[in-house]
């Protein structure tokens, strides 16, 4: 089956694009907007709307296979490409990848993403959002082709040797809603919970940790008083930002001290916390969570995981950061990665070398990026997947749970 004709149209993604640097300078909220000028390169405000480009593979069948290019909220940051523009994307998708998709045989995935994935046009690889866009099609493509789901796909051009397919744990998370969309969760009986969105100090994390530990003293209890069940017990992952070795001065003892100290208060829950340092590189973040996990698994009391995110964006840096143990997770930041090809070595990587796989991304995606990242999810057997995209929860966890079950119901009865 090959491609006849390739299609894109500018769309919009799920949330937003936020200029973290000036957030973390001290930005404030102004309703739903931020006050201030960004700082970041090609920002026009601290929060403006997520751009997507859909691209449409129409096959000989005239089967239509979508994948959409999309980036993350924090564009610009963390050594991540420049922020997307959607329209100048279309006029350069159009005028040099077009011309290279039209006639690609697409029964086959893996050679097919490498090659995009890889592609240089006047020396340079394509954005992250367009490689992420055009694999996510390719396999789509090789599913529609081959009457099979994505996630088949992807054991068999792999060869990834389990047969049992089961649900992947969903993390979803509450933006700034951090109280009403817990209880969304609860009911909901999500798997993990609720990300939280601490990216201020003041008004989110405290200058000592204060308003982080109250939020989580609150979040335990609320999960213990409105669950229907008692054997409910979600993992609670929260995603600071950096920001507690900003509050300790990149104090080792102080921030493990402070993370054993948070871990009591969620207890009996497990305790993840996402970016507790960043260094500002690399090298640097990995040394810092490194020694954070090695702090940690010394001493049997504490019960908490450190999550890596910040400085880990490329397949390299994903088995960088694991070849190191810089944390007891990583974020597999979907969009970050380029091409989906990478994401599915990524998250292999993680689960063979004892670190948890966590198949992440961004609320700033579309429907069409989680359903197909769920799948790669699925497919791999990821430790969880982040509920996407926006930030009002109830959407995201609509989205890969139904996706989820329309996936694992397919391959039961190509099973049978």
């Amino acid at each position: 089956m090959k491609i006849i004709d390739a299609v894109c149209s500018v769309g919009m993604t799920g949330f937003y694009f936020d200029d973290q640097a000036a957030i973390k300078k001290g930005a404030l909220m102004d309703g739903f907007m931020y006050q201030g000028d960004p700082v970041t390169d090609k920002f026009t405000a601290i929060r403006q709307p997520g751009e997507s480009l859909s691209i449409m593979l129409i096959l000989e069948d005239e089967t239509v296979a979508y994948g959409d290019a999309a980036a993350v909220q924090y564009s610009g940051a963390g050594g991540r490409d420049p922020l997307f523009i959607a329209a100048e994307s279309a006029v350069f998708f159009n005028n040099h990848i077009k011309p290279k998709l039209i006639g690609c045989d697409v029964s086959v995935f893996r050679k097919n993403a490498e090659y995009f994935d890889r592609l240089k046009i006047n020396d340079e690889r394509l954005h992250t959002a367009l490689r992420y866009g055009i694999t996510g099609a390719l396999l789509n493509a090789t599913a529609k082709a081959q009457k099979k789901t994505m996630a088949e796909i992807v054991r068999r051009e792999y060869q990834l040797k389990s047969t049992v397919y089961t649900p992947i744990p969903v993390f979803a998370q509450t933006g700034d809603e951090r109280y009403t969309n817990v209880d969304k969760m609860i009911i909901k009986e999500v798997e993990v919970m609720p990300h939280a969105l601490i990216n201020n100090i003041d008004t989110k994390l405290g200058k000592e940790g204060e308003i982080l530990k109250e939020y989580i003293q609150w979040l335990r209890n609320r999960i213990i008083q409105k669950r229907m069940r008692d054997d409910y017990e979600p993992v609670l992952h929260i995603d600071v930002y950096g920001l507690i070795g900003i509050i300790f001065n990149y104090d080792y003892k102080k921030m493990f001290t402070y993370l054993k100290t948070i871990s009591e208060v969620a207890h009996p829950f497990l305790l993840r916390i996402e970016g507790p340092v960043d260094e500002g590189d690399r090298e640097k973040t990995m040394v810092a969570l490194k020694t954070l996990r090695e702090m940690i698994d010394a001493d049997d009391t504490v019960h908490v995981e450190i999550v890596a995110d910040e400085w880990c964006n490329t397949l390299d840096d994903v088995k960088y950061f694991t070849d190191h143990k810089a944390g007891h997770m990583v974020q597999v930041k979907t969009p970050d990665l380029g091409g989906v090809n990478n994401i599915i070595e990524a998250l292999r990587y993680c689960l063979k070398n004892d670190m948890g796989a966590y198949s992440g991304g961004t609320c700033n995606e579309t429907n069409i990026s989680a359903e197909i990242t769920t799948s790669i999810a699925i497919a791999c057997e990821a430790k969880q997947v982040l509920a996407k995209p926006g930030m009002g929860a109830d959407e995201g966890i609509m989205i890969v749970r139904n996706h989820m079950a329309r996936e694992l119901a397919r391959i039961k009865r190509h099973q049978l």
